[in-house]
């Protein structure tokens, strides 16, 4: 493993329901998150990017299993570590930042004590410091009249200032790695902006290293260094977020930046829609996941599944027309 690789995925699997008439969410998925660099999980809803998210943490719920793969966290397969050994990890030095806020706090617990919790369960210090420490975070987070408003609870607060006390909660450790899944979620642009503003001048701060969840491929342009595209519970392209957004070559990819609203000669460009929709997991359909929906696909593309492909040592993908005119034009 690189040394500059924090966190080291490899073939995650994760299964919902029985093995028999249940379905697999997450699927041979793989990625390494790179010190101080950011990687988005893009994909439509349903694809399997918080699972994926949840699957790393250790969060997955029965009847959810992780059935597969390795987590490497400093060499160390979290997938096999005791429950004890994982809760030091998570919280510390693994962030996170959920999509919904007011599900994620506490309703009985002022949100000072909720933060100052999470410092208690982590380090060895009094809860006077770790209170003082509470309101200190909720300063560097941009919460007016701290002291104070680390006495309120959670729905004493707007969105946006919830989900500005989550990143707190994140950071309060100063972790080596940040999930933050969908943060922007139900808020308005303009406090959108400012969190994901927050988000970015944190990580730059410690150094950290994010995977960020998100459907938004216009978040992707402006946070990402490294993009994962997943579809169906597999990852079907993987690159740098310059050459994705310029140098697609998934079809899938492709038809994702054909959804955005783009402006050409001064004209707004209408977006296209993807046709049909994403498969059942209970029952996949053979080869390629994407082939009922993909205007490249060819029979054999619906007989057998793409086996990944590496272009360059940052761009892979998992297509088998990725080297063919069609793909590439």
């Amino acid at each position: 493993m690189s040394d500059d690789v924090v966190l080291d995925v490899r073939n995650l699997r994760t299964r919902f329901g029985p093995r028999l008439g249940g379905l697999v969410a997450v699927d041979g998925v793989s990625f390494a998150l790179r010190r101080g660099r950011t990687t988005a999980l893009v994909g439509e809803s349903g694809s399997g990017k918080s699972a994926t998210a949840l699957s790393v943490l250790g969060l997955i719920d029965p009847p959810g299993e992780v059935v597969g793969g390795e987590v490497l966290y400093r060499g160390r397969d979290l997938r096999h570590a005791d429950e004890r050994e994982i809760r030091r990890v998570r919280g510390a030095r693994i962030g996170i930042v959920f999509q919904d806020p007011l599900s994620s706090l506490n309703p009985a617990l002022p949100i000072g004590s909720q933060i100052a919790e999470t410092i208690l369960a982590h380090e060895a210090i009094g809860r006077a410091e770790a209170m003082a420490r509470a309101v200190r975070l909720l300063e560097r987070v941009g919460v007016a009249d701290a002291p104070r408003r680390a006495a309120d609870y959670p729905h004493h607060f707007s969105g946006g200032m919830r989900q500005r006390v989550l990143i707190a909660a994140a950071i309060a450790c100063r972790p080596e790695i940040i999930i933050a899944d969908e943060p922007t979620t139900a808020l308005d642009v303009t406090v959108q902006a400012k969190i994901l503003r927050l988000l970015y001048d944190l990580q730059q701060e410690m150094a950290a290293s994010m995977l960020l969840i998100t459907h938004d491929l216009g978040v992707v342009a402006a946070m990402a260094d490294d993009v994962l595209v997943m579809y169906a519970g597999q990852v079907v392209e993987q690159a740098d977020v310059d050459t994705l957004f310029h140098q697609p070559r998934h079809p899938y990819t492709r038809a994702l930046l054909a959804c955005m609203m783009g402006v050409e000669d001064d004209r707004a460009v209408p977006l296209t829609p993807i046709a049909g929709s994403p498969p059942d997991l209970r029952d996949p359909p053979p080869g390629c996941r994407f082939a009922p929906r993909c205007p490249a696909a060819e029979a054999a593309c619906s007989a057998w599944a793409p086996v990944a492909l590496r272009l360059t040592d940052n761009h892979v993908i998992a297509c088998r027309r990725a080297t063919e005119a069609l793909v590439d034009g």
